[in-house]
């Protein structure tokens, strides 16, 4: 089996959960980590597999004002943030998303957003399920958030977390796999 894990960050936080998700996956398939804008045009119907996540931007998934509006999080008082290389000016997963076509594939959705109930922090990885629904990808699990605190950082044992959900994924996409042949 075949997985990808793809994702948008800011700030790091949303990559360390897309490697400790693919670090979970490891386990029951090849798998392979990219970043929304290297993920090639092609290729993707032949994935088992596909976990698209981003960070929550103004409740939803980023766009490119609000991505060149995270570096403002940068200047706070006791920032200790670090912006990912061009993070606030290549394209993100809205992007990608828009740019394919029709996926009959297997999918999972997740975001990380400040900790909070969704309905007020909103929650990237809904829109991110749309749209993957929307291309035709059956998600195997709902949504999942992990958390960072006001500060932006992820809470302590949010990779752990991440790990254990992409172990699941795993085991999910497995399972309909053998149940399908």
């Amino acid at each position: 089996m075949h997985g990808l894990v793809v994702y948008e960050s800011m700030f790091g936080n949303t990559r360390q959960i897309a490697e400790a998700v693919a670090d979970g996956l490891k386990g029951g398939m090849d798998i392979e980590v990219l970043h929304a804008d290297s993920v090639p045009g092609e290729g993707l119907g032949d994935l088992d597999l596909l976990v698209v996540g981003a960070p929550t931007h103004v409740r939803g998934m980023p766009r490119p004002g609000t991505r060149k509006g995270a570096p403002d999080n940068m200047s706070r008082p006791g920032s200790s943030l670090v912006l990912e290389p061009e993070a606030d000016s290549r394209p993100g997963v809205r992007e990608w998303l828009a740019s394919l076509d029709d996926l009959r594939i297997r999918g999972a959705a997740f975001d990380t957003r400040i900790k909070g109930s969704a309905t007020l922090t909103g929650q990237a990885s809904r829109g991110i399920a749309r749209s993957l629904k929307h291309l035709g990808v059956e998600l195997i699990v709902p949504p999942e958030s992990f958390l960072v605190d006001k500060k932006t950082r992820l809470l302590p044992g949010e990779v752990d977390r991440a790990r254990a959900w992409g172990v699941q994924l795993a085991e999910s996409a497995v399972a309909r796999s053998a149940t399908k042949s």
